[in-house]
């Protein structure tokens, strides 16, 4: 067989490979989150339950739940039901009365990010929009509801930063009586963490001399 003649044969066999993985991708495992990307993006469904600002349930069975939990991608609102705490933290009744009079029994429509569909607790990280076309994500942001959550990198993260900037310059909602110790302890830990790098520039021309 000739060089050119395997080359072509090479060349058929990989075209076949390709027809077949095409032909049966169906049959095999999704990729992760493409069940989630297939069966809830761009849908809309019923919200049955609020649990706080920025978590809801929606009225779609979830494997062996009845519904769908749904956390919402870039935003994190003062807990009301952090088992760990006696009570809800600061602001966290005014959020979660926002989302449930905003988003309680109504038909939202889900938007999700391809290639991160749940978080550590198998919720589901979804951008939501109600009847009205507006994002609850960003008008609980707007209002000062909520802080914008920098924690986990997504598509509309600086714009998430603008509003929260916005809404604290305004002194919408928590901003206005807010205090550092009020935050939550991830933010607390980040802006402690920009101190200590700032000191330490300051300071580094001094030892240097």
């Amino acid at each position: 067989m000739t060089p050119r003649s395997l080359a072509t044969s090479a060349i058929l066999l990989a075209a076949a490979a390709l027809v077949y993985y095409l032909s049966h991708r169906g049959a095999q495992s999704p990729l992760p989150g493409e069940d989630d990307y297939l069966r809830y993006h761009n849908k809309t469904f019923r919200v049955v339950n609020v649990v706080d600002g920025d978590t809801l349930d929606l009225d779609a069975p979830d494997g062996e739940h009845s519904h769908t939990r749904v956390r919402l991608w870039g935003v994190d609102t003062p807990e009301t039901v952090d088992p760990r705490k006696s009570g809800a933290d600061y602001y966290g009744r005014e959020a979660s009365d926002f989302s449930k009079r905003t988003a309680g029994g109504q038909d939202i429509r889900v938007e999700l990010v391809p290639n991160k569909t749940r978080d550590t607790y198998d919720r589901l990280l979804a951008y939501i929009y109600l009847p009205d076309g507006t994002m609850l994500n960003e008008r609980l942001l707007e209002g000062g509801f909520g802080y914008a959550d920098t924690r986990f990198g997504h598509v509309r993260m600086e714009r998430f930063k603008r509003l929260e900037s916005r809404a604290e310059k305004a002194k919408q909602g928590l901003w206005k009586d807010v205090q550092p110790n009020q935050w939550p302890e991830w933010r607390q830990r980040m802006h402690e963490s920009r101190g200590q790098r700032s000191m330490g520039t300051e300071f580094t021309p001094a030892i240097a001399a």
